[in-house]
Parts: structure tokens; sequence; C-alpha cells
């Protein structure tokens, strides 16, 4: 099924669906009249009470892309540059705009015998925008979208887009014009075709007014002489159904959205039941994004219910028998879009069954299984992840497609890509920061990209890997340094030698050994027994490699270097566990 299709297969099942030629749109007031036009008090804000002060989400008719220098109204709403002829200082400009709305419904509402209507004619005939000043509206008002009302409905949350004569008028006016029929590319019905598609809003980084999936705006996008729409015939009732779906899931507390990288990402699930369906879509949000402050999950009981399920596919239980409802008959979709200039890319698209899902899950899981864990989340989320391999651990810095190349490679079970290995490479090479996330992805990719199954999870001293035993060699003569000086080491070897060690061993380890030789020295004369446990293992991991190959070789492949990376941080975290020849302590690895 293409994504279209199952978008406006979503739609169908979406609850409080905005009818056919309605948007749900941003309000933040509303202004109510009387019957002969007379604005009744002040205007009501209808944003929430959180901080941000959230402006509503209401069904009002539909909204477009307004490309240009000519100002086109949107229908009985709009900013208050268009409806009121007022904006912040230095915004819009209000008084074109204003007059455009004011002419588009003198126009439109001519004829119009409904009450909420002739009201609406009625305010526009008498305002000014000095009267925003002059009835000490609030400031915050301006840029605002605002909606109108009859205060005799205001209280029964009637506006004057809800009144019957208001929907058929704008039935009319959307239905008006010369329309091309053809057959529909998404549900091969016969239909009029939509020239230009509703703009797709919520796209982290996208315009704020919004943007296009499906557009064709120059003459090289065309095809046999067919204009805009026409290029890809979709219905405009199919044009309205997806986009509607779409920003639906695009909304911030929608529970079917999550940010992976610069991928804006959406998920909807396809079941018979209402309820099954969204189980799964919970199910997935908990698996890739962590359980949010205010939790997405009505009810402790059911929140409970599924940290218990998400615990056991972690553990290694297969989905069929963790949740055997929703390993079979749930067909799942993810998506992921990233803006780019006017339009969205597509960065993603999966669909699937949820239990094939809930398997390459499972093993995305194994695969990034290492020990010691991260103590304060040994089941981070993906962007927490993403986020060590991005320049001072910012989300806006992560590298562009990687975000989506490895959630593919995570839902699909395929290989990852090869991006992330050399991500935290870099990572590591430029702040030498090994900490549990970066060796575990440095794992992960080992095992599924090179296809060694046997990469240790905790530290295996027998491993038969150079880059591995060369890594554990570093974080003992790293331990040698510190013991050696007393833990006050303002910049150990690891700060100074660990990008060129992993990269280059034949140019550090010699100095690292001549410079071993002096602390096991002074480490002898304090502690003899430490010395010599000291020494011991570093004859225990020259005598773990190869007798016949050089022991400190020119470079290392990238494969080598995962592999040290992982080596050094097995070894290093091995030191703080309790021994009874240690002398020393020192915090765990960072």
């Amino acid at each position: 099924m293409s994504i279209l299709a199952s978008l406006v297969r979503a739609y169908d099942r979406l609850p409080d669906a905005p009818p056919f030629g309605f948007s749900s749109e941003k309000i933040g007031f509303l202004i109510s009249l009387d019957e002969k036009g007379a604005v009744v008090g002040l205007p009501h804000d209808l944003r929430g009470e959180d901080k941000k002060r959230t402006p509503r989400q209401l069904a009002v008719p539909a909204s477009f892309k307004r490309p240009g220098t000519t100002p086109r109204s949107f229908f009985l709403w709009d900013n208050t540059a268009y409806s009121l002829g007022v904006s912040k200082e230095g915004g819009k400009d209000a008084g074109p705009r204003h007059r455009a709305f004011r002419e588009y419904h003198f126009d439109a509402l001519a004829e119009a015998d409904d009450a909420g209507l002739k009201a609406l004619v009625a305010f526009l005939e008498t305002w000014t925008p000095e009267q925003f000043v002059q009835l000490s509206w609030p400031e915050e008002m301006r840029d605002q979208n605002v909606i109108f009302g009859l205060e005799s409905e205001r209280l029964a949350k009637v506006y004057l887009h809800d009144r019957p004569a208001a929907k058929a008028l704008w039935a009319r006016l959307s239905a008006a014009g010369d329309k091309t029929e053809a057959v529909c590319l998404v549900t091969g019905e016969q239909a009029p075709v939509a020239r230009l598609h509703p703009a797709i809003k919520g796209v982290w980084g996208a315009q704020s007014s919004g943007a296009s999936m499906v557009s064709f705006n120059l003459d090289a996008f065309t095809s046999y002489g067919h204009d805009q729409g026409d290029n890809a015939p979709v219905s405009e009732a199919a044009a309205f159904a997806y986009t509607t779906a779409l920003n639906r899931f695009l909304e911030r507390d929608s529970g079917h959205r999550i940010q992976i990288g610069d991928a804006s990402t959406v998920f909807w699930a396809d079941a018979s039941e209402a309820d099954t369906a969204r189980q799964a879509e919970n199910l997935f949000a908990e698996l890739f994004e962590g359980p949010p402050p205010d939790t997405r999950i009505d009810g402790k009981a059911q929140a409970a219910l599924v940290e218990t399920k998400l615990a056991q596919i972690r553990d290694g239980v297969p989905l069929s028998k963790v949740a055997p409802e929703l390993a079979d008959g749930v067909r799942f979709h993810v998506l992921g879009l990233a803006p780019n200039a006017a339009r969205l890319s597509i960065r993603f698209y999966y669909e699937n069954d949820f239990g094939v899902l809930g398997e390459n899950y499972r093993r995305y899981v194994e695969d990034m299984r290492i020990e010691p864990a991260d103590p304060r989340d040994p089941h981070p989320p993906l962007w927490k992840y993403l986020a060590e391999t991005a320049v001072l651990g910012k989300r806006e810095n992560v590298p562009p497609n990687l975000a989506g190349d490895w959630m593919r490679a995570i839902l699909s079970g395929t290989a990852y890509p090869l991006t992330l290995l050399s991500s935290v490479l870099m990572r590591l090479r430029s702040d030498q920061i090994v900490n549990a996330l970066r060796v575990a992805m440095l794992k992960a990719i080992i095992v599924r990209n090179f296809s060694r199954e046997d990469t240790p999870v905790a530290l295996q001293p027998d491993y038969p890997s150079k880059g591995y035993q060369l890594g554990r060699l570093f974080a003992v003569y790293e331990r040698i340094q510190t013991d050696a000086l007393g833990g006050k080491v303002n910049a150990t070897v690891k700060d100074k030698f660990y990008g060129a060690a992993s990269a280059q061993p034949r140019k550090v380890f010699a100095l690292l050994e001549r410079g071993s030789a002096n602390h096991l020295s002074k480490i002898g004369k304090q502690s003899p027994g430490r010395k010599v446990n000291l020494e011991k293992l570093v004859g225990e991991i020259m005598g773990a490699m190869d007798p016949a190959a050089d022991p400190f070789p020119a470079s290392l492949s990238a494969e080598d270097q995962a592999l040290f990376g992982l080596g050094y941080y097995h070894q290093r975290n091995d030191f703080f566990k309790s021994h009874k020849d240690d002398t020393a302590s020192e915090e765990p690895a960072k």
C-alpha cells in the first residue's frame, strides 16, 4: 500500500476528524458579536493554560498555501493581519491583507440570509484597525488566528463557521470553478483532481506555514504538458484525507509522532479493533522514545502493562508470546519526514506486520547490549544514541540522513549505515569520551555489518582480535599512569593519545611502553603486589595477540578501531570492580 493510500485509510479512523473541506488549525481568540455586528466585550482567549499558551486546535474551513504577493483570505477566520488589519510592529503588511479579507467576505456573503453571516458583514462594514487600541484589546492577540461567533451561541461553543448556512455556503465556494476530472491514483475513482494539495504542518525545521509532500511548480517537473497536480492526479477528497491525517499525527501531543534526528517521524497502526491499534501505537512509542514526563498513555494500569510488555521484549521474549494480539493482524506504518525548502523530504517509510517490527526491534536491542550498561538509563531511547554522534551532543547537529538511515535499518532488520560507524569514531577521536552508548553502537555495527556474532558483550580476555586487545592494553597503560600519579592527572594518556592509538598504534604504543616503565617503577615502591599484577596483565594481553603478526600495526581498519573502543571500555570498567590487589580507586569511565 502506498503512503498516501494508507494515510487515507487512517483518516477514516480518526476520532473527531474534520469533514471534507475543513482543516484543523491553531486558533487563539474568538471575537463575539451580537446580531447587529457589534462587538460584545473583549475577545475570548482560547489558548491553553500551559506556559507557551498553545492555541486551540479547531476544525475550520480549510486553509491553503498562499504563494506570491497577492493576499488571499481564508473563509470566516484568519490571522489578525487579515481579519482585523493589525499586526505586530514590523510584522505582516496588514493593510492589503485586511482589504482582501473584507472584499472576499463582502462578495461571498452578499446574498447570505443567515443571522450570523449577516452579523459578520455588519462588523466588517464598521470595523477599523484603530479600534483595536481604542477598545484595549490584548497585545498578545496580534498575529494570532481568530474566529467569530454570536454571543448568544458562545457558551454552547457554536462558532460562525459551525452554522449550517456557513457550511453550505463553504461547500458551494469550494466546489466552484472549472475542475479537471481524472482517475485518482489513490482511490482509483473518477473525481475532480486537486491542483494544489493542502499544506502539511508540524514538521520540525520546515516552514511554519506548511510544506508540500506532492507538488509541481516548475516546467522541469511537468509531464506531457500537464500543469501542477494534473501530473500526478490525486482527487480533492483523497488529498484532503491524507493531509488531514498527517497533520493530525504531526501535532505535538498526538501520540503518533517522535523526533528521530532531523526526521519528524509519525506512525499509525491498521487493525480491525481500535483498541488493538492503539496498543500497538503506544508500545511503538515507548520502544523508540521512552515514556514522556506527562506519559502518553491514559491510566496507571495501562502504562504499567505497556512497561511490562516492553521489559519482556527487551529480555528477548518474542512479541508473539508477549502480546499475541499485536503480533498477527496488525499492519504498522512508520513515516519519517524532513524539511527541504518549501517541500518535505521522505527520509524513510516502513510498512509491515507489527510482529515483524517487534522481532526486528528485539534484534536491535540484542545488538546494542553492552556490559556494563549506562547505570542512569539501561535502555536509552534512540535520540540519546544519536546525540552521541553530534557535535556538542546537540540533537540539531546529528549528521543529515544518519537518523533516517539508521531508523530504516532498525525497522527492516537490515545492515546499519556505515556512516554511523564513521560518525562515532570521529566523535571518539575528537573528544575522547568512551561511554556505554557509543560503545554499544560500535558493538552493534560489528555484529550486524561485519557478521561477528561472537563480539563480546562484557570483558573477554581471550577474544581473538588485535583491535580489541590493543584497546585493552591502552586501558592498562592509562591505569598504570593514574596509579603512579595517585589519580591526580590533568590529562591522561587517553586524553592525549586515544585517537592516534586507535587509528595508528605503531606511532603511540612504543611511547606508552617506555613511559609505563617509569610509572611501574614508582608503583613498585608503593605497592609491589600492584606492580606485579599490572605487569602480568600487560603480558597476558600481549600473549593473546597473534605471535606471528606485528603487535603494533601501522594502521587499523574501521572495524578494528571499533573493536579497540570496545576493548578499552571493557578493560577500563573492569578496573572499577572490587579486586583484593587494587589499592587505587577512581570513577567509572565516561
